[in-house]
């Protein structure tokens, strides 16, 4: 059922659309007949004049009310379609103005239905991906508190309850980034940057992380461009985070003219980056050979797509299998820029 009509305080009643349909229908039709008749009938008496006049009145208005209800009808039908839920295929009688609508609706209802879908899948993502660390957390906390241990034991433990805290937050961050950035655009304080000086930052940052994995991290190639830095440099973080995650020997950063690379001897994506970079994806993705459910599988490569757009360009992916021996990277990155100088 459709709920009644309940007007908002201090806006003026205007009535139905069919009363005022109505009302012009009649207006065009017995103006110019009151128009032709008391010139042509002067000399009739006052009360058949009168007469006549209210028998014109009332066809005029039936005519306005019965030709209001045709042009109404489509409207009339789509309101109790969108009332149902559905939206059949256009019909025969449907102007164009209604045709435009039904779409209209159409389009809305889906965008809603994606809206839904996300909403989902952020659930998914706070019940499947920060479970793991606050069980972990808690744990540790337990063993901490409720256990005397040697003064090593408890300062391991009391490193891993840090990591495991580092690692739920770094999580949190991460999706309240990609909320952020999927409803609104990134800012960018632009100004020129030394593209090589950057990535030598973030190796700097992540030489303790590959060497605990056994991994080469190095840096090559040289340029500059006009970007926001610390905007860039978290997405390249982002990028070699997850290289460093599946690479198997080796990660290497690269200027290059078309922007920054990101190159590792993992075994890549397993779906088209256009379907992994999504915020809070319902579906399930492969990522280096490894299922993961709905939640934050793309949400990383989604923040570097966005950051990368925000500056002009774009991200791109590439993927190749050397013929003889490992010997170049088999995963590509390519954050794209607009204009790299030398």
């Amino acid at each position: 059922m459709v709920p009644p009509r309940t007007d908002q305080p201090g806006t003026r009643r205007t009535g139905t659309l069919r009363t005022q349909f109505t009302l012009v229908i009649f207006l065009l039709a017995f103006l110019p007949n009151l128009a032709l008749t008391l010139p042509a009938r002067q000399g009739e008496a006052a009360s058949a004049l009168a007469a006549w006049m209210v028998l014109v009145a009332v066809l005029c208005g039936a005519v306005g009310y019965l030709l209001s209800g045709v042009l109404l009808r489509p409207l009339r039908r789509l309101e109790a379609e969108v009332g149902q839920g559905r939206f059949a295929a256009a019909h025969a009688d449907d102007p164009g103005e209604i045709r435009a609508l039904r779409g209209a609706f159409a389009e809305l209802l889906a965008r809603l239905a994606t809206e839904q879908e996300r909403r989902a899948a952020f659930m998914a993502t706070l019940v499947h991906d920060l479970r793991t660390p606050l069980i972990a957390t808690g744990h540790l906390a337990r063993v901490l508190s409720e256990r005397a241990l040697p003064e090593g034991e408890r300062r391991e433990l009391g490193r891993e309850l840090l990591a495991e805290n580092a690692r739920l937050l770094a999580l949190v961050e991460q999706m309240a980034d990609a909320h952020r950035f999927e409803r609104e655009d990134v800012r960018l304080s632009p100004r020129p940057c030394d593209l090589r000086a950057l990535l030598c930052g973030v190796a700097r940052r992540l030489t303790p992380q590959a060497g605990a994995r056994g991994l080469s991290l190095t840096v090559s190639g040289a340029g500059h461009a006009r970007v926001d830095p610390a905007v860039l440099e978290r997405a390249v973080t982002n990028l070699a985070d997850n290289a460093l995650r599946y690479a198997r020997t080796r990660v290497e950063l690269r200027v290059t003219p078309a922007g920054l690379e990101v190159r590792d001897d993992g075994p890549g994506l397993g779906a088209p980056l256009s379907d992994l970079a999504q915020p809070f994806n319902a579906q399930p993705a492969t990522i280096a050979g490894q299922q993961y459910t709905a939640g934050t599988a793309g949400l990383g490569l989604f923040i570097v797509r966005r950051i990368a757009e925000a500056h002009g360009g774009g991200l791109a992916y590439a993927h190749t299998v050397p013929a003889g021996p490992p010997t170049s990277p088999h995963s590509i990155f390519t954050l794209t820029l607009p204009e790299v100088t030398p």
